[in-house]
């Protein structure tokens, strides 16, 4: 929500090894003994075969090679550098605490977006008494007094309540409301020593878990775009907007009980990322 089959392993089958009747100790051909030298010969062949899987592996993985020697012409594979992990050292993080002091750069924009999408669309936002601060910790100065109030209007008590929440943002007693985004992955589309422009690619949980829920958890999808500034030496969100998707094709997992679904979203914590 925002403003704007179980499957089991093969481990188990069962499987036996099936020994033929009538052969006892003796050799299928007929209890003669094998020479020596057939044992060798089976022995290199062996190892033969195992020499040729490795040359095999070996070949395989020269496929990652971008020498020019390996090239087979312009465009012949994809880019990969759009999607690989920057290797920059991640931004520092408090459990509970929005991460800040990111890199001055088109990475750290992008570490800030999507950090930033999490809180954006998040169950705290609907909370007035945590709204205040999520919004001075992620918004430029400027645009708080604006944004927290057009907050406070989205998201009034009649909006609450059609969600199940009370006007605090609480679920009722026995429910876990449940809203949390993760983002997928990050792109820039401009960029200036002061600002950039940041979509941040999301999937995420929403809804009620409970017994007598009218709205349980579902998924979404959905592509945030967060004008960022450079300001106070760390980036921070001037303005944001969001549109669904691109969203794939649903999978058929059997969907798990209310209880089971609060307990996941209690038990497990989020992440801080980076790009």
């Amino acid at each position: 929500m925002s403003l704007g089959d179980d499957q089991e392993g093969y481990g188990g089958t069962g499987q036996t090894r099936t020994h033929l009747p009538g052969t006892g100790n003796s050799d299928l051909y007929g209890g003669a003994r094998r020479s020596g030298r057939s044992s060798s010969r089976s022995l290199v062949t062996v190892v033969g075969v195992i020499v040729l899987l490795i040359a095999a592996i070996a070949f395989a993985n020269r496929g990652g090679d971008n020498s020019p020697s390996s090239a087979t012409g312009a465009g012949s594979r994809p880019d990969t550098t759009s999607t690989a992990p920057s290797g920059t050292k991640p931004v520092q993080s408090t459990p509970g605490i929005i991460p800040t002091g990111y890199a001055h750069d088109a990475q750290g924009a992008q570490s800030a977006a999507a950090n930033y999408a999490t809180v954006l669309v998040s169950a705290d936002i609907l909370k007035p008494a945590r709204r205040a601060e999520l919004v001075q910790q992620v918004f430029v100065t400027d645009k708080q007094a604006a944004l927290t109030a057009k907050f406070n209007k989205a998201y009034s008590a009649e909006f609450l309540s059609k969600l199940g929440l009370d006007q605090n943002g609480d679920a009722a007693a026995g429910d876990t409301y449940v809203s949390r985004t993760v983002p997928i992955g990050t792109k820039v589309t401009s960029a200036s020593a002061t600002s950039a422009a940041v979509e941040v690619w999301c999937t995420g949980l929403y809804g009620t878990a409970g017994a007598d829920s009218t709205d349980p958890v579902t998924t979404d999808w959905f592509t945030m775009t967060l004008q960022m500034r450079w300001a106070d030496s760390d980036w921070k969100v001037d303005s944001f907007s969001q549109k669904d998707g691109p969203a794939p094709v649903p999978g058929d997992d059997k969907a798990s009980s209310a209880d089971e679904m609060a307990k996941a979203v209690q038990e497990y914590g989020g992440f801080t990322y980076a790009r």
